[in-house]
């Protein structure tokens, strides 16, 4: 079986000709396994230190959800070792859509707490500037009554003259966020 010198450069593989994906071997380093552990055992102690009702929101399997609730009742050491066996567990699943979730909740409360901050400025810019700052507040909310805000303002501009509680203060904010939270 003695080739010719032409037929030589047939088995000498071109090295620029492009490999099939299948056959390329991705390493990875010790390193980056540590961090994945790591942001796993993260999202781990993200997740114990969500409260019942938020949890409940999260897909987790009945193995996971039983060893986060486990480590919620552990204290010192053992919820150490018990976020270490979570983070284990996660790296087993896919932890995407808990991630996902996770976002979704904390985007929610970011965005409550945006409006409110909204509102606040709402409620001091009606006081500081009276009855002509309501017809702006009626232009966000339409379905807003303007003499009902009218006597909340009045009022609330009374108490702060004469240093008394701010009780009507705080039922312009209320009242505001109860508009918001109708036409939202």
């Amino acid at each position: 079986m003695n080739k010719h010198p032409e037929e030589w450069l047939d088995d000498v593989p071109d090295p620029h000709a492009e490999d099939d994906e299948d056959d390329e071997i991705i390493w990875v380093s010790k390193s980056e396994i540590k961090r994945d552990a790591e942001a796993l055992k993260d999202l781990g102690v993200k997740l114990i230190e969500l409260g019942k009702n938020a949890l409940e929101r999260i897909p987790l399997d009945d193995d996971l959800r039983a060893a986060v609730e486990l480590a919620q009742r552990i204290k010192k050491e053992g919820r150490r070792r018990q976020v270490q066996l979570i983070g284990k567990m996660l790296r087993a699943r896919d932890p995407e859509p808990i991630q996902i979730a996770l976002d979704k909740l904390k985007n929610r409360h970011n965005q409550q707490v945006a409006l409110f901050h909204k509102l606040e400025q709402l409620r001091d810019r009606l006081i500081e500037e009276g009855d002509d700052a309501i017809p702006d507040i009626l232009g966000l909310y339409p379905a807003a009554d303007h003499q009902q805000l009218r006597s909340l303002v009045r009022n609330a501009q009374k108490e702060k003259a004469a240093n008394k509680p701010p009780k009507s203060y705080r039922k312009i904010f209320q009242y505001l966020r109860e508009l918001a939270e109708d036409q939202a």
